[in-house]
């Protein structure tokens, strides 16, 4: 039998990990199960979604015309049972429920959810003590070395320059300012050497007076289809910088969450446990 390219290379490609992947029916969890059945070295294990999810019971390679041995379903611990690494981009309570079946299981989970508060993001470092993380508001390789180049210019440029992020996403999107600009938020308040809880400022309405020196701005855009926009201004006397990021695809952010989930088996493998960022995977801790 003559093998293709692609078999030869899956053949070839030791298995890294077995996947699981919630939120199955929706439009990140469709990109993340197409990148992982793309991949030569990940192996799609089961994929969740919903109870009243239409998509229970069908193919989640369907969409694309991939067949495959899974189906959608909505029994979360059976699933976990069946992978190596857990991915998981939906919403905040369900992800901490999907979190507590991995530390019973001793699985690894990658997690793009946003829209935790902090009794949430303090579950997520609990269920760390035992099983390896990777937990990031932006899985995208950009978008880590843009919160890397934003502390950077904050702590370069100083008080003389007011810092304002402008962000855009999808109509669909329910929480706001997203992950990605509170994350964006935090690294500039790194910058500049203080709190983003006492500086950050959500809103403007009325008469405000003159801009505070040393807040941080936030201003949120929804519409359309707009996967994600970001952009942090430094406004200055007589200049001002932006640095931006545009995302076209949800594709830049499943490549991300691949990336995070080879890290994370690898993590696991070793039997280490732990919470862990995008700069740990891509090998930039040392430079933050």
């Amino acid at each position: 039998m003559t093998l293709s390219r692609r078999d030869e290379a899956t053949a070839a490609a030791p298995l890294v990990a077995r996947i699981g992947i919630a939120g199955a029916g929706g439009r990140m969890g469709q990109a993340l199960i197409d990148a992982t059945l793309a991949s030569t070295d990940l192996q799609l294990a089961g994929a969740v979604d919903v109870p009243d999810s239409p998509a229970l019971g069908t193919d989640p390679g369907a969409h694309a015309g991939r067949t495959t041995a899974v189906r959608i379903t909505s029994d979360v611990d059976a699933v976990v049972k069946s992978c190596d690494v857990f991915i998981d981009f939906t919403r905040p309570a369900g992800t901490l429920l999907h979190l507590a079946a991995c530390a019973r299981a001793g699985v690894a989970a990658v997690v793009g959810t946003t829209g935790f508060d902090a009794e949430g993001k303090a579950t997520i470092a609990t269920y760390a003590n035992t099983i390896p993380i990777v937990f990031a508001a932006n899985m995208s390789v950009g978008v880590t070395v843009l919160a890397q180049l934003v502390e950077d210019a904050a702590r370069r440029l100083g008080t003389a320059f007011d810092i304002e992020i402008v962000e855009m996403h999808h109509r669909h999107k329910v929480d706001a300012p997203s992950g990605t600009a509170l994350r964006l938020g935090e690294a500039a308040a790194a910058g500049a050497g203080v709190d983003l809880s006492e500086h950050a400022l959500y809103a403007r309405k009325g008469v405000t007076g003159e801009r505070k020196p040393g807040t941080i701005g936030f201003a949120t855009l929804r519409g359309g289809d707009v996967v994600g926009e970001h952009s942090v201004i430094f406004a200055g006397t007589g200049e001002r910088l932006e640095l931006t990021h545009r995302a076209t695809s949800r594709q830049n952010f499943a490549a991300g969450a691949l990336r995070a989930a080879r890290f994370v088996a690898g993590q696991r493998a070793a039997r280490r446990h732990g919470l862990f960022d995008m700069a740990d995977v891509l090998g930039l801790r040392q430079s933050v």
